[in-house]
């Protein structure tokens, strides 16, 4: 901490616009730390307070509104290239869908204070058609309740946010060193989960071509397509014969699944 209150002291606005913008694109570089010691650096005098929550949020505006053009245009693969690189990609879509769908508006105004959800909300609000003005007004705003709960933080923590950047300075390498094995111990349970997850689903799975072998020839197979609202979308296309409903929809429609044949599930 002591570094990046230094740092931004030196570089100031335009070092606090390029490290919202780039975290709001999704690299992994946690903007928090940065708006503390914006905050901090303001509380000593070294900046304007109004001027760097202007300057976060217009950040982070531009970096949503690339996501949301980017997810307008794309459409729902947007999204999935986003979840395959983090850390749950099997229930990334789902839970971004679930929690989006009926809840636009409060979603973007919290949506930038759950990791990993503040990059991926923009385009599905693009895919799912949500007009530009709306988009902007409620991001803008979510944008100036994150940016200003944590540069409010420092401004009123700043003695104490000093006295942590002492003594982490005193610390020195041990500290960094702890947290990224701290870092690396979640991935590596992560990772851990995940494949222990495959495993055990592995014998239950079917193959594209494996299916459409049962379809030419003919076998009785019965296909349940499980694809969320959003993910028809950009493709409403499903296989023939298949029957639509939500995950959700499952135990009060289990009823019109035969059992006299094979059931394939299927989603994206």
């Amino acid at each position: 901490m002591a570094e990046i209150i230094r740092f931004v002291a030196e570089h100031g606005y335009l070092m606090l616009f390029a490290w919202v913008f780039v975290e709001q694109l999704g690299l992994p570089i946690p903007a928090v730390p940065m708006l503390l010691a914006v905050g901090a650096v303001a509380g000593l005098g070294g900046l304007n307070a109004w001027i760097s929550l202007l300057v976060a949020v217009i950040a982070a505006l531009a970096a949503d509104t690339a996501w949301y053009c980017f997810g307008r245009r794309r459409g729902g693969s947007v999204l999935n290239l986003l979840c395959r690189i983090s850390l749950e990609p099997d229930s990334c879509v789902r839970k971004t869908e679930s929690l989006f769908d009926g809840h636009r508006t409060r979603t973007l105004l919290a949506a930038k204070f759950i990791p990993g959800l503040s990059t991926v909300v923009p385009p599905v609000a693009g895919v799912t058609g949500m007009s530009l003005p709306r988009f902007l007004l409620f991001d803008a705003l979510g944008s100036l309740l994150w940016a200003g709960t944590f540069i409010g933080v420092g401004l009123i923590f700043s003695p104490q946010l000093e006295l942590i950047a002492f003594v982490a300075g005193r610390l020195g390498a041990g500290l960094v060193i702890l947290l990224l094995m701290g870092f690396a111990a979640y991935i590596a349970a992560k990772y851990r989960e995940r494949r222990a997850f495959i495993r055990s689903v592995a014998q239950d799975r079917i193959t594209p071509g494996e299916l459409m072998e049962k379809l030419d020839d003919g076998k009785p197979v019965f296909i349940v397509d499980l694809r969320h609202s959003l993910d028809v979308l950009p493709d409403p296309r499903t296989l023939p014969g298949a029957l639509r409903m939500s995950p959700e929809d499952l135990e009060s429609r289990h009823n019109e699944i035969p059992r006299d044949r094979d059931i394939i599930l299927y989603c994206t």
